[in-house]
């Protein structure tokens, strides 16, 4: 597994090895032994899910304030721009954020550590989007960072889309990093 770190420390793309000939592909998208010895990160994941969503939606920038999720976040069709902004106050990078295109055809990863807030765009037709967690969902503490808080600045490619980002009630009440709750 290729690990390239991006500009915030902790939050890593994950690159698995590939075996493809005329028949198809195979890739091992999780394996405990590899992921610790590629990352150094010793985790336990509790809950897989699944997404599918249509072009243009956007999903995010979501957390948990209580019960925080690591994620292992990936695609198994289509492409999105996925983003984590660092909600953790202590770190120097607080704020900031990254972001990076996932596909079926990259089968890239990313892992979002706990205290990051977490969101996708769909820039194909739709989008199969696969993640594990750390924790388990707790609806309760689920909050919702505001998807363009200009403070964050996220670059989400909408000039890729044919419309506006198609949001969810929750996700258009999403508050400015100002406001929002965060991590020691």
């Amino acid at each position: 597994m290729k690990v390239t770190p991006t500009r915030i420390p902790g939050l890593l793309i994950l690159e698995p090895k590939v075996f493809g000939d005329a028949r198809g592909f195979f890739l091992e998208s999780f394996n405990a032994q590899v992921f610790r010895e590629a990352t150094g990160l010793q985790v336990d994941f509790v809950q897989d899910n699944h997404s599918r969503s249509a072009k243009g939606v956007l999903r995010g920038l979501h957390y948990q304030v209580q019960h925080p999720q690591g994620k292992l976040v990936r695609v198994v069709k289509g492409r999105v721009f996925d983003v984590a902004v660092d909600l953790r106050k202590s770190s120097p990078t607080f704020g900031q954020w990254d972001g990076v295109e996932l596909s079926e055809d990259n089968h890239r990863q990313l892992w979002v550590p706990a205290g990051f807030a977490h969101g996708f765009v769909v820039l194909s037709e739709t989008a199969d989007f696969l993640y594990k967690t750390t924790d388990y969902y707790a609806p309760q503490f689920e909050r919702s960072l505001a998807w363009n808080d200009p403070t964050v600045g996220v670059a989400w490619p909408l000039h890729e889309l044919d419309g506006p980002p198609l949001l969810s009630a929750k996700d258009q009440v999403g508050k400015a990093l100002a406001e929002c709750e965060t991590f020691a």
